[in-house]
């Protein structure tokens, strides 16, 4: 089986999520200040009428925080059940591994939550970034609330979601 990734650069060292989690690539736009947000989340953008919280995955892996450039990129990728833009410098293209070219991350470094595999490029290591670990239950939580209130959209136990009302009147929760 062949893994199709997206590639992209952070800092000095390059990156990749899979092709399937890619929504979209955007160039950078302004973005919306979140007040108490999750550390890793600069704030939002509105993509086609879509409120996309914005992370960093530079303080996520605790690299320095250089101000953003309208030179850098953002990846619009599935995470878990929500869409976020990740700050990255460029997105350099898509590279095909099969299964056997990609280390688990575990195996060289444990401990690695936010990677979940490594393969070799002729220009050097690729880290295969695992999005659905991205954020913590906490982080999600106060980010589904933050969001909700921004919204306006109902919430229960820090799930946010729509309160359908069925025919026979009765009324059920659906996130």
């Amino acid at each position: 089986m062949v893994n199709q990734l997206v590639a992209f650069i952070l800092g000095e060292q390059q990156y990749a999520l899979p092709l399937t989690s890619v929504q979209r690539v955007v160039r950078m736009v302004e973005v919306t200040p979140l007040p108490k947000a999750p550390a890793v989340v600069l704030g939002v953008i509105d993509l086609l009428g879509n409120i996309i919280p914005v992370m960093s995955m530079r303080k996520r892996f605790g690299m320095a925080e250089p101000e953003t450039s309208l030179s850098d990129q953002l990846i619009v990728a599935q995470a878990g059940a929500r869409s976020v833009a990740l700050v990255v410098n460029s997105v350099t293209g898509v590279v095909e591994r099969t299964a056997e070219e990609v280390t688990d991350a575990e195996k060289i470094v444990p401990g690695s939550q936010y990677v979940e595999g490594i393969t070799r490029l002729e220009s050097g290591i690729l880290f295969i970034h695992d999005l659905d670990r991205f954020l913590s239950k906490k982080e999600e939580q106060q980010l589904d609330g933050l969001l909700a209130r921004a919204a306006g959209m109902p919430q229960r136990n820090g799930v946010v979601g729509t309160i359908w009302i069925a025919m026979s009147r009765s009324c059920c929760y659906r996130p």
